[in-house]
């Protein structure tokens, strides 16, 4: 791989908010802890307290990884987890151990690309604090979203550009899914990529994640493992009672006091005075009420009860602890509630998360001080954008720059045809003479009657206005002279930018595994830098 880099600035996809953290604006300061870089690191380790039960984090670990080894000897008696994990596991125990986390819904196939730089991002991560810090361990975890139920958003990934989708009407958690029913978009999946080219590995991952497990959390497990074990990665699943356990006096606690609705709403004020976008907003209540497979509601404060919506559930108070003690793993944080959990049963410093995610961040750190949580540091995820070898080639015999792929194509192909036409396109130094004519007009003008003046620069305007007009006619007549080569700026943009947008948020990673097999993820976890902060530009 060569790789490139570009300021998140500079590429126009990034929100003002987010390049406001990344360069450290004051105003931000009271959103979060420490600063996203080596410094703000030790100082973090200094203070750091762990409240997680860390014998329990690594009891609970070691259950759902035999899990997955229970019925994966089923069909391969050799089966074993990496020694790596199986270690990062038993530090955890440990009091000088700590998670680098980051977080993503159960996406089938993995999803979009950005998926696997999240991990990547918190594996370097580790890797670099380690060397940092040898007296201490870091853990990469990823951290699965089995409790969210919007199966819509993880149904579907796109590969070679082409919808790959598991119909399928589901409720409840999406980790509780059984994934029997995903066959016809796993032959989709391998269709797509071609059986003659499909790599083996893949394959035998990919078919056996998602048809010898009854669990879509476990399928997912399997197939994170499979690709990023060797690297100690530890993936866990929250959607356990042991581990909420730990958490239950925070849920009873913030469902009758309301205290993160009240807390987050005022960040939100002042985050809204300062111009920033609001990712989301808290409910008076801000959890859900999960049990079996299929049900997972709002739980929400009426006529003096609590009820589960759209159905016949409720709790006095009373009733309401009680449930809370006695099955905890029934009541599901939801999007401002599960970060707070997150940080009450790991050891963790770092979050590792896209720019939306780092944004609704921001908007808790009231709550965690409340609570007297320590706050994470926030660490926005390695972006990049993988340029095949024959599209690397296309670009470099066009001369353009890295810049210059994340501009419009249309000013790409203005750029373009200025620098590589054998006309001159360019009537600017005509306009300049024209200039100096209107200034001797003028001068002239209000020596016989100063209110001709504005008639003057009016006739001015109107002939600029004509001539900026008649030079993009130039222009786009040039262009139909260079359609062929122009029309290669449009099939590398479509290629890089699919639907306009970046490639890392639409394109499966399969493709690009398939062409390079595990060197496609040890070349990412080599050249990505998670505190560099700069969007990667991957060329073959």
């Amino acid at each position: 791989m060569d790789v490139s880099c570009i300021s998140y600035k500079d590429t126009g996809f990034f929100s003002s908010g987010l390049t406001d953290y990344l360069e450290g604006k004051a105003e931000l300061d009271p959103f979060y802890s420490y600063r996203p870089n080596f410094e703000g690191f030790a100082e973090l380790l200094k203070s750091k307290k762990v409240i997680a039960d860390r014998g329990v984090l690594a009891g609970v670990l070691t259950e759902q990884y035999q899990i997955i080894t229970k019925y994966a000897r089923i069909w391969d008696p050799s089966f074993e987890i990496p020694d790596a994990v199986r270690q990062n596991i038993e530090r955890l125990r440990q009091n000088n151990s700590y998670t680098i986390t980051t977080g993503h819904q159960l996406n089938i196939f993995a999803g979009p690309l950005y998926f696997i730089y999240k991990i990547v991002t918190a594996i370097k991560l580790a890797q670099q604090l380690k060397e940092k810090h040898p007296d201490k361990d870091f853990v990469p975890v990823y951290w699965m979203a089995s409790e969210d139920h919007d199966f819509a958003e993880i149904s579907y990934t796109y590969i070679g550009g082409k919808k790959v989708h598991w119909w399928l009407e589901a409720s409840g958690a999406t980790g509780r899914i059984n994934p029997e029913t995903l066959r016809q978009a796993l032959n989709q999946y391998k269709g797509v990529l071609g059986m003659e080219n499909f790599g083996p590995e893949l394959a035998e991952v990919v078919e056996t994640a998602y048809t010898r497990f009854d669990k879509l959390a476990d399928a997912t497990r399997y197939m994170v493992n499979a690709l990023f074990g060797k690297y100690g990665l530890v993936i866990i699943d929250a959607d356990n009672s042991r581990l909420k356990h730990q958490f239950a006096p925070i849920v009873e606690r913030d469902i009758i006091e309301q205290n993160s609705f009240n807390n987050i709403n005022a960040t939100n004020k002042k985050l809204h005075d300062l111009g920033m976008h609001i990712q989301v907003n808290p409910r008076e209540i801000n959890f859900f009420y999960m049990k079996g497979g299929t049900l997972r509601e709002r739980l929400v404060f009426e006529d003096g009860v609590y009820k589960v919506l759209d159905t016949e559930i409720r709790f006095s108070e009373e009733e309401l602890k009680q449930q809370i003690t006695r099955h905890p793993e029934r009541f599901s944080p939801n999007v401002v509630m599960r970060p707070l959990y997150q940080e009450c049963i790991l050891p963790n410093i770092a979050y590792v998360g896209g720019g939306a995610e780092i944004i609704y961040w921001l908007e808790l750190k009231a709550n965690f001080d409340f609570y007297k949580v320590d706050f994470p540091i926030l660490i926005l995820r390695n972006s990049a954008m993988v340029v095949r070898k024959e599209s690397a080639g296309k670009i470099k015999r066009m001369e353009l720059t890295v810049a210059d792929l994340f501009k419009p194509t249309d000013a790409i192909k203005t750029k373009w045809i200025k620098q590589h036409s054998v006309s001159n396109l360019s009537i600017q130094s005509e306009w300049q003479q024209m200039q100096a004519a209107f200034d001797q007009i003028k001068v002239n003008a209000s020596r016989i009657d100063v209110s001709l003046v504005p008639s003057t620069e009016a006739v001015q305007a109107r002939l600029k206005k004509a001539m900026d007009s008649l030079e993009k006619k130039l222009i786009k007549a040039e262009k139909r002279n260079y359609q062929t080569r122009l029309e290669q700026i449009d099939q590398i943009k479509e290629e890089l930018f699919p639907n306009g947008g970046l490639q890392e948020r639409t394109e499966n990673f399969g493709m690009l595994y398939v062409r390079w097999g595990q060197s496609f993820i040890d070349e990412l976890i080599r050249h990505f830098e998670p505190l560099n902060f700069e969007f990667a530009v991957v060329t073959e």
